[in-house]
């Protein structure tokens, strides 16, 4: 497996959450761009991008791109969503696409190709994945953000009610899926570990209960959506990921976007989010 020279994107989130603990997610529905008065189309997508850029600049480690609000726009729309990208890192903010993909074989090769790999057409520094064709079929994607110095977050825990079941299933009568997954996530960081965080991160929803989960032993990052309005507040995520302060980062997006249309209106919830999770995390 090739390398990248450059410090790992574990290693890299490191040391952006000491003093940036947020992660802000940036999802254009058709709702939100009618509320701030911007047109349902690629010209609007652009525009709120660039207004949440603007107000996260920065305050925040990374900000977290929902694919699924840009797809619905073709060509157009994924146009935006690369500019996007190539902005907030010349802007120095991580970006995390959340696009959950996850399939087999060439499949998995053709969106680590697409996101992951060196020459891809999206700045990322990381992207979500679902490991539900099993954790191993995402081998590409580790492969390619391993050697690009990229991350990947598998869906370990997630927060809806629909996922409950498959979630707590018991895998071979040796503990449930979100342990399976944890563990599996464990094994592909200690194959190529970075000196402080490992690249290969798991997403455990911040109103989930974390009892009975070893949360520190797979060795990567935690991305903990779920802050604000889905419930869960700065109080939850410190006692919850208590013992893993260094390594969990909290995900907001109504509570940041909700404050909008205006630029200074979101930069002002977005400092003091910022500010009460390093206070919270800081003593959790």
């Amino acid at each position: 497996m090739g390398a990248s020279s450059s410090p790992s994107f574990g290693d890299r989130l490191a040391v952006a959450l000491h003093e940036r603990p947020l992660c802000v997610g940036i999802d254009p529905s058709a709702d939100l761009l009618v509320a701030w008065g911007l047109s349902v189309t690629p010209a609007g997508l652009a525009a709120f991008a660039s207004r949440v850029l603007d107000a996260v600049e920065g305050l925040v480690a990374v900000v977290k791109p929902q694919s699924a609000f840009f797809e619905r726009f073709g060509s157009a729309g994924m146009a935006v969503l690369e500019n996007l990208c190539r902005d907030a890192r010349a802007r120095e903010l991580m970006v995390l696409l959340d696009a959950k993909r996850g399939d087999i074989g060439s499949t998995s090769l053709a969106y680590a190709q697409a996101y992951l790999a060196a020459d891809s057409p999206y700045d990322l520094d990381a992207m979500t994945a679902t490991p539900y064709l099993g954790v191993a079929s995402l081998a590409p994607m580790f492969a390619a953000a391993q050697a690009s110095g990229r991350g990947v977050f598998v869906v370990a825990r997630s927060s809806n009610p629909e996922g409950v079941r498959i979630q707590d299933a018991i895998v071979g009568g040796n503990g449930d899926v979100v342990s399976h997954v944890l563990d599996e996530v464990g094994d592909v960081n200690r194959l190529a570990p970075g000196d402080v965080l490992g690249s290969i991160g798991v997403v455990f929803g911040a109103t989930c209960a974390t009892d009975g989960y070893d949360l520190k032993a797979f060795g990567g990052p935690i991305l903990a959506p779920g802050l604000g309005a889905q419930g869960a507040s700065v109080d939850d995520v410190a006692r919850r990921f208590a013992g893993y302060q260094d390594r969990v980062l909290p995900t907001a997006s109504r509570g940041v976007l909700g404050a909008g249309p205006t630029v200074a209106a979101m930069r002002t919830a977005t400092a003091e989010l910022v500010g009460a999770c390093r206070t919270a995390l800081a003593h959790g």
